[in-house]
């Protein structure tokens, strides 16, 4: 065998032939925002506006010291000019490697609208007020499963998530405490990239690029 794909291998699926033409509008410098968090909730708002399903859901990519990547999709729980936040249990594969690592790259997939963001740039961890903040306004369910779920570890079924829940929720029954090992990150953004698909693939890109206090834009090819 020479490893090389067969059509067995894709049951018969032409995935080559599967194309469409991005015709939903285009993207020019003159109509940008003066920054980027105003652009993102520009096309935040048309996003609500059209009722996608999960609009504040990313893909969060991360990276070990050696550089081996790894994704994930996450909600964006809050966003402003100090970047895009979001919330996980530190023990976890991203926990993990966002301690040893601190960049990241998220990606917001708007695809029926023909778009994307793409934000880069280095990781903080968030203050243990905001993350506590934040906890408290959790729903019941899931701040126990916070507590639950020792994220990322193997584990041999499922009825061990379910037994750990319960045993939590005869412990608390009202108040749940944050865990010390959960809370908050923040991807403070160096670059912010929005893609707007157009017709024969020559998309618009115009990418922010922060420069000492201030934002250049540039526009890249497709």
């Amino acid at each position: 065998m020479d490893g090389s794909n067969s059509p067995d291998d894709r049951g018969g699926l032409d995935l080559a032939a599967l194309r469409r033409n991005y015709d939903a509008g285009g993207l020019d410098e003159s109509g940008l925002a003066a920054d980027p968090v105003k652009q993102f909730t520009s096309w935040l708002s048309d996003v609500l506006a059209a009722g996608l399903p999960e609009p504040n859901a990313m893909v969060l990519a991360t990276a070990t010291p050696e550089g081996r990547p790894s994704q994930r999709t996450v909600l964006l729980k809050d966003y402003g000019p100090a970047g895009f936040d979001f919330f996980t249990n530190y023990g976890s594969r991203k926990g993990r490697q966002l301690a040893a690592n601190p960049w990241a790259s998220l990606l917001f997939p708007w695809h029926p609208l023909h778009r994307q963001v793409i934000v880069e740039g280095r990781v903080e961890r968030l203050s243990r007020e905001e993350s506590e903040d934040y906890f408290r306004s959790r729903p019941y369910g899931s701040r126990l499963g916070a507590w639950a779920s020792r994220q990322s570890e193997v584990i041999p079924g499922r009825d061990v998530l379910e037994e750990r829940y319960a045993e939590l929720a005869g412990r608390w029954p009202d108040e749940v405490p944050a865990p010390d090992f959960w809370g908050g990150f923040r991807v403070v953004p160096e670059t912010v990239e929005f893609w707007q698909g157009r017709p024969n693939r020559l998309h618009d890109r115009l990418r922010y690029r922060r420069e000492g206090g201030a934002w250049t834009v540039e526009r890249l090819s497709p």
